[in-house]
Parts: structure tokens; C-alpha cells; sequence
């Protein structure tokens, strides 16, 4: 591999000159070596942040000669970050987060129209629900851009990851607003060819009998079908996936039962199994930071998303 800059570390005293010049480093440099971490390559990054190759390329000497050290390599699949440059790929994400959310708080603070709202939220609703309850609103407020974080991994809002937090259970962050919107129902189902094959089960020893779809690696899943006395904890699933969206795909494709939220299932025309021995309530939570109050738009979306929610949740709720 042939050194992306040949820079050498400096002297011990040179290393303590660049860690005080460490505080002042330009965003705009540190922004450059994030592209690179990200496109892998100057001419991604500068197609990135909208600027010139040579801009780029000047912006990440610039970064070097103050840290003193290499951050990048080059191989045949594009640069590579060097040990010193993998240590502070933390902290220059951490300061992207920072600059994403001060943006999104700084932009038409007095507007609900302008400016941006980023939600986060699991799989099922984020991908089944949200989009739908966001319609009047995104149609009330077209200027309004709606970012949509989509996952079952939790953004920290207390840190300001996101604005908005649509969560299954209470959020326990400082410094956040909370409202509990209501309960969705959880059920056994199936598709009709799946009951056609395989048969109804007429109890809970009959259904694990059967093929059975569910978690694989996520052990708190699988505590949550144990706690609910749906399987065993060494229960063999037919179809093992952690992403609930998989899970959806398989019950429509027929491969199994499982776990889906009432509602979510009535609208692909799954069947509900067992209704009267087997089933339980998960809480759906909103959440905000407490600064972020004082934002219209922001407010304005944290009431509309928990008052869609509730109506949702109640008019499902049987």
C-alpha cells in the first residue's frame, strides 16, 4: 500500500503543538475526512459537500499537517482510514450529529413550514403506519422537509440524533417530553394457505407443533415471546430473522406462524390464531427533547404524530 500522503509523525513537540490546534480544526476539514470515511475516495467526498476535488483534497492536507499524522491509504478498493484516522472516526461522527441537529433547530425557527423533522421509528410502524398518519400533514406543510429514520435501532434523542421518537416502550432519556399514545395488540396469524397446509391449532402446545417464525440472534425478542407464553426459550423456529419486516414477508409468503401487530395483520388479510387464548398489549410511546419545545414545527409535529397515533391505536384497539 503506497502512504495517500506521505506526512511522517512529528515530533513529540510538534504532536503537542497539533493537539492544541486540535479545538480550532475548521469544521469544513473535519467534514472532508467524514466524506472520505464515507465515499471512500476525494472525488466521492467532494460530490458529497457540492465542492471542487482540489478543494477537498486542500481541506484534508490542511486536517493532516495540523493533527500531523496520515489518516488515509490508498488500495485498489479506494482510501483507506489508517489506525490514527479509525480512532477518531467517533468523534467526527458525534460532531456531524451535532451539526445535523443544530441545523434542523437553527432553520425557520419561527416557521412550521420550513425547515426539517426527523423522526425515528421501528420497522412495522415506520414502514406500515407512519407514512399514512404523516399525510395530512406533509400535504398542510409541502415546505416542511420530514426526514424518516426507519429501524429498530434507537437514535438518541436526548443527544439529539433525532426530533421525534416513536418507541415500544417508555423512553427513559433526560431531559426528554414523554406521551404514552396508546397500545397496539399483539397476535398469533397466518395466511390462509399456511392454515390450509399445516391446519389450525386448536391451543398453544399444538401451535409450537407447528412451523414457527421468529427472532434469530435478538435475545430480547425472544424473552418477550418466553415472558408471553408463546414458546419456550429453546423453541426452534422454522423461520429465525430478526427484522420484523422479514417476519411480515414470511407470514404473507405462508411459511409460518408468528407474531404481527392486529391491525398490521387485517390489512395484508392474515388470519388471527387462537384470538381467545394467546395474545398481549405492547405501550406506544412519542418522545422529544425538552428544548425542542420551543421549535414550532418541531412542536407542531411531536402533536400531530401523537395525536394520529392515539386515534390509530383506539380505532384498532379490538
Amino acid at each position: 500500500m503506497i502512504p495517500f500522503h506521505t506526512l511522517e509523525q512529528k515530533s513529540k513537540k510538534g504532536a503537542a503543538v497539533g493537539q492544541e490546534c486540535m479545538s480550532g480544526l475548521e469544521w469544513e476539514s473535519q467534514q472532508v475526512f467524514l466524506a472520505v470515511l464515507r465515499s471512500g475516495s476525494l472525488s466521492g467526498a467532494s460530490k458529497l459537500l457540492g465542492i471542487a476535488q482540489a478543494t477537498a483534497r486542500r481541506r484534508l492536507d490542511h486536517l493532516e499537517q495540523t493533527l500531523g499524522l496520515s489518516l488515509f491509504t490508498r488500495t485498489p478498493s479506494g482510501l483507506t482510514p489508517t489506525s490514527g484516522a479509525q480512532r477518531l472516526i467517533d468523534h467526527v461522527e458525534a460532531m456531524d450529529l451535532a451539526a445535523q441537529a443544530f441545523s434542523r433547530a437553527a432553520s425557520a425557527e419561527t416557521s412550521v413550514d420550513h425547515g426539517t423533522v426527523r423522526l425515528t421509528c421501528g420497522e412495522l410502524l415506520g414502514v406500515e403506519v407512519l407514512p399514512a398518519l404523516l399525510r395530512n400533514f406533509h400535504y398542510d406543510h409541502p415546505g416542511l422537509k420530514l426526514e424518516l429514520s426507519i429501524g429498530d435501532a434507537l437514535e438518541d434523542i436526548a443527544r439529539l440524533q433525532s426530533d421525534i421518537a416513536v418507541r415500544l416502550m417508555r423512553p427513559m432519556e433526560a431531559d426528554i417530553v414523554v406521551r404514552r399514545v396508546g397500545s397496539l395488540r399483539i397476535g398469533v396469524h397466518s395466511s390462509a394457505e399456511c392454515l390450509e397446509r399445516y391446519g389450525e391449532p386448536v391451543s398453544l402446545t399444538s401451535l409450537r407443533q407447528r412451523p414457527l417464525i421468529g427472532p434469530d440472534r435478538r435475545s430480547a425478542d425472544l424473552r418477550r415471546l418466553v415472558d408471553a407464553g408463546l414458546c419456550e426459550a429453546d423453541q426452534h423456529f422454522a423461520i429465525a430473522t430478526d427484522h420484523h419486516l422479514a417476519q411480515l414477508a414470511a407470514l404473507k409468503a405462508g411459511l409460518g406462524f408468528g407474531l404481527c401487530p392486529i391491525p398490521i395483520a387485517r390489512n395484508h388479510g392474515l388470519i388471527h390464531v387462537l384470538p381467545d387464548s394467546f395474545g398481549f398489549e405492547v405501550e406506544v410511546w412519542i418522545a422529544m427533547h425538552s428544548d425542542l419545545r420551543k421549535i414550532k414545527r418541531i412542536a407542531k409535529a411531536f402533536e400531530v404524530v401523537g395525536e394520529e397515533l392515539h386515534h390509530y391505536l383506539r380505532s384498532n384497539a379490538h
